[in-house]
């Protein structure tokens, strides 16, 4: 039942959100340039590596650079990027990982190979399911970024204290067991948060 949920709602999601997609795409290319898309290896069900795709919000690292997450560095955050990331607008590309079946609607959100390799018996509860673009976590900590640039060690603090706090939501919502009654609440709730509900 999850899976054709998340089918038929990716779906309909990017059959509706068609137009936005190529406006936004359009935007990124006239202001910014190519790559329109940002793809990022991240950590997936049963530990398994997949490519998670958004819209591009960063200029491209410098030759030599990772180019990676780094915890509270918007520093190469575009100015088109900074009203992606507000919205959330940037994450909608993740409808084409629900489709390939590598994430779900709801769900753990999937860490870069770095964090998912701390605290790693936490992880294999999470890695039980697929993640998804939405869960908990990603409403509790949903101004992440400025709670990180504001620290004096954004790595320390996202380490410490903001990864244990997500792994506790996503235990709880593993061993709860994802239902769609549940599920359709936790999008609900995103929207309102997006919104500033």
């Amino acid at each position: 039942m999850k899976r054709a949920f998340d089918l038929g709602a990716s779906g309909l999601g990017l059959l509706f959100l068609s137009p936005v997609f190529l406006l936004v795409a359009v935007l990124i290319f006239l202001s910014d340039g190519r790559p329109v898309f940002f793809r990022q290896t991240r950590v997936g069900r049963a530990g398994r590596p997949f490519s998670l795709i958004k819209f591009r919000t960063m200029i491209p690292a410098p030759a030599g650079e990772g180019g990676g997450f780094e915890p509270g560095d918007s520093r190469r955050v575009t100015s088109f990027g900074r009203f992606l990331r507000r919205t959330k607008i940037d994450e909608w590309p993740q409808l084409f990982n629900v489709m390939k079946g590598d994430m779900s609607i709801v769900g753990p959100r999937p860490e870069v190979p770095k964090w998912a390799a701390v605290y790693p018996q936490r992880w294999a509860v999470v890695h039980r399911v697929k993640p998804g673009i939405t869960d908990p976590a990603s409403i509790v900590y949903r101004n992440e970024e400025e709670l990180l640039a504001s620290a004096a060690d954004p790595e320390a603090v996202y380490r410490n204290e903001i990864l244990p706090r997500k792994l506790d939501l996503y235990e709880r919502y593993v061993e709860n067991g994802p239902g769609l009654r549940h599920d359709l609440g936790l999008i609900l709730k995103t929207i309102a948060a997006v919104l500033g509900f």
